[in-house]
């Protein structure tokens, strides 16, 4: 039971302090109830909570309209994608960019509507976003409802050339879109892979003309190092799907950023080519207060200055980490470390490993959910030295629990 938080920090109802070291599921990013945030938020609600987004407008909509255009514009060209559509989570942007991409073809004319993935991946567990991630354990009993895709193995190192030949053969066929978490699969594994095979795929794509959706709900807002994954691989996809840190975490908002091309095959005065999509809570004014509040945030105070400070002191803590018995294939990308416990047979996502490194973790204060035998940290950009150096050791001394079994 937690009873409130600040920083890197929970606070639990037995008087503990836990450190926060997975950004409670990848979306706090400045810290726990910033004060520009929160501010924003209680003034926000005293003047305007909720208001019908369908003919209806609001200023804090508008202005996170306006401020994610010229943030996406200088991370992947000016004017590469100047449509935002709103949406409540990073299921729903996924839901949102799928939906255009196939609107795109059918408002066209011109018969596409095979969606690629890749390997390994996750974009969410609504029935859109399960259909174009990793097939499994945990969405088999709703196979029924999920649609047939195109998978293009993961580009894992020396393999690259399967990857870019299956994407080929795909494209060739007439695919409507591709779909990928730039730079790193989250729940998949942590899985990384380098810009360049990222702007690779992004030219096979583009050369065929099948649209490339860039699912940054987890890489964005500083993760991997840079605003955008995309911008370390210098391209520009046609949608841009964007949530968790949107608002630094704090309330539900996500957006999915479009290419004038895919506004235009919907702008019509034949209502049948209407992008029908919405949801109650579109645009909610409470949520977009606290994206403007971390817009600014974003143009006012040194946060690139602070990730670049955690990725460094990550990079540190991996040099340690590779040196301990146990473990392998330590990784990073950006603000994000990974890492594998040997484990042998045992490994993958209902590893019989996680629930004893999840209790390990807990008893010493910090949370960190590994995926099966997979460990990462994800944390606040806010997280002291102290706190870091703690989760750091606590990955190398569970590696003991792997040498005990």
């Amino acid at each position: 039971m937690v009873t409130h938080a600040q920083g890197a920090s929970l606070f639990t109802a037995d008087g503990q302090r836990v450190v926060d070291a997975i950004s409670s599921w990848w979306v706090t990013t400045h810290g726990h109830a910033h004060p520009r945030i929160a501010a924003a938020i209680a003034d926000q609600a005293t003047r305007l909570d909720q208001l019908i987004f369908a003919g209806w407008t609001h200023q804090p909509a508008q202005d996170v309209a306006a401020g994610l255009v010229s943030m996406v514009g200088e991370a992947v060209g000016e004017g590469a994608l100047p449509y935002v559509f709103f949406s409540d989570s990073g299921s729903t942007c996924v839901e949102v960019a799928l939906k255009m991409a196939l609107g795109f073809w059918a408002h066209t004319g011109e018969k596409r509507d095979r969606v690629l993935v890749m390997q390994h991946s996750y974009h969410g567990d609504t029935i859109g976003a399960m259909s174009v991630g990793e097939r499994g354990v945990y969405n088999a009993a709703y196979a029924p409802l999920l649609f047939d895709v195109g998978v293009i193995p993961f580009p894992h190192p020396g393999a690259e050339q399967a990857t870019y030949d299956a994407l080929e053969r795909e494209c060739r066929a007439g695919a409507a879109c591709f779909i990928v978490e730039p730079l790193i699969l989250g729940a998949g594994g942590m899985l990384i892979y380098p810009p360049q095979v990222l702007a690779d795929m992004a030219r096979i794509c583009a050369a065929h003309g099948v649209l490339f959706i860039a699912d940054e709900v987890m890489t964005g807002w500083g993760r991997t190092g840079t605003f955008l994954a995309c911008e370390q691989a210098g391209i520009a996809p046609d949608i841009i799907c964007l949530a968790k840190g949107l608002t630094g975490g704090a309330m539900p908002l996500a957006v999915t950023l479009a290419s004038s091309a895919i506004y235009d095959a919907h702008y019509s005065t034949d209502r049948a080519k209407t992008f029908f999509h919405s949801s109650s809570y579109t645009a909610n004014a409470i949520a977009c207060a606290a994206a403007c509040a971390n817009l600014a945030i974003w143009r006012e105070e040194p946060v690139r200055e602070g990730i670049a400070s955690l990725c460094a002191r990550q990079a540190a803590g991996a040099e340690m980490l590779a040196q301990v018995a146990g473990i392998e294939n330590v990784r990073q990308c950006g603000t994000i470390l990974a890492l594998d416990y040997v484990v042998g047979a045992g490994a993958g996502y209902l590893s019989n490993l996680q629930p004893r490194l999840l209790a390990f973790f807990r008893e010493r204060g910090l949370l960190i959910r590994p995926l099966g035998n997979t460990a990462y940290l994800m944390p606040p950009y806010c997280i002291s030295d102290e706190d870091l150096g703690r989760c750091h050791q606590a990955l190398a001394d569970a590696a003991g629990l792997v040498q005990a079994r």
